[in-house]
């Protein structure tokens, strides 16, 4: 038998190993730990279901996935670093529809919020609600729309500060309903609802987990959800598009990385991340948030984002909202 040459041998594993060696990497995925960028501080629910998802994914993968809050300049510092990180799978983001409203709100934003991104899965989705102070007149959506429509005098909306979904939603009622309104901006959603507790402005769109709170304790008035039906949390309260049809806002949790990640990592991460979604106890949490588990396609989510922002730069564009 002739022997063959121990040069031969090691080329061809040495182009074995060159071959293969993409394949072996992306089997093995993930080899260290993860960073889970969010756009927020610690403690909003941009940050909870990052740590939350974090925590199942740290149990799968037996990697860390370390959640790192970036949250100044409304999260573009967040999106720059995932659009400029390694396109591997060891950077991602759990990004929120302030993503696309930036884009709508700021041209020279130093990426595409989608095209610069591999968009892994929509979380969940989850609307607002429409609440006044108690001592406001309307005392159903239907009272509110002929309220506003009719009130003598200027009439004022709060928000969490110029870009934010209140201030979005008010001025999509305000495009839809016809009604005049000046928008009053708050550094944050908790001063925005404290000076409604206060009574210094008349309506706010605000998050359903802290206004589902003050409307429970009775010290604000809840209205309608801006969800396109009413929400299991709260059958009985009416959805905004009953009274005025088409009216929706839904603000959204969702997963991305840098653009080009590649499909077997991707693959990966959905999987792991629909599994996580679909555990009865994160559902059930979920839920008895107010907001809606999704678990859709990364391309699904793709266009999804694509037809946010073009929604929202019709928006921002007709009320002239712009980035602080």
């Amino acid at each position: 038998m002739k022997a063959i040459p121990f040069v031969t041998v090691a080329v061809s594993f040495v182009c074995a190993l060159a071959l293969g060696g993409p394949v072996l990497a992306q089997e093995a995925y993930p080899n260290k730990p993860i960073r889970l960028i969010t756009p927020t501080g610690p403690g909003g629910t941009t940050d909870i279901l990052a740590r939350l998802f974090g925590a199942k994914l740290t149990e799968v993968f037996k990697q860390q996935v370390l959640v790192e809050n970036r949250g100044s300049a409304s999260g573009v510092m967040a999106g720059e670093m995932t659009a400029k990180a390694p396109a591997d799978g060891y950077t991602l983001m759990l990004a929120y529809h302030q993503h696309t409203v930036n884009a709508a709100l700021n041209s020279k934003l130093p990426y595409h919020p989608v095209n610069d991104f591999t968009p892994i899965t929509q979380l969940t989705s989850a609307g607002l609600m429409l609440v006044v102070h108690p001592s406001a007149p309307p005392k159903s959506l239907a009272e509110f729309l002929a309220w506003t429509k009719s009130h003598p005098g200027p009439l004022n909306f709060g928000s969490a500060g110029i870009g934010s979904g209140g201030h979005l939603a008010g001025e999509l009622y305000k495009q839809m309903s016809g009604v005049k309104a000046e928008h009053v901006p708050y550094k944050g959603s908790g001063p925005a609802l404290t000076a409604l507790l206060a009574n210094e402005y008349h309506f706010n769109f605000a998050g359903l987990q802290p206004s589902q709170a003050q409307v429970r304790g009775g010290r604000l008035r809840g209205l309608a959800v801006t969800t396109p039906k009413r929400i299991a949390a709260i059958p009985d309260m009416p959805a905004v598009t009953e009274a005025l049809p088409g009216f929706e806002v839904v603000g959204w949790y969702g997963v991305i990385g840098p653009a080009n990640l590649p499909k077997p990592v991707v693959a990966r991460l959905h999987g792991e991340l629909i599994k996580i979604l679909n555990a009865p106890d994160i559902r059930e949490r979920i839920l008895s948030d107010g907001s809606e588990p999704v678990g859709s396609s990364p391309e699904e989510f793709r266009q999804f984002m694509l037809a946010d922002l073009a929604k929202w730069a019709k928006v921002v564009k007709e009320s002239g909202a712009k980035m602080e």
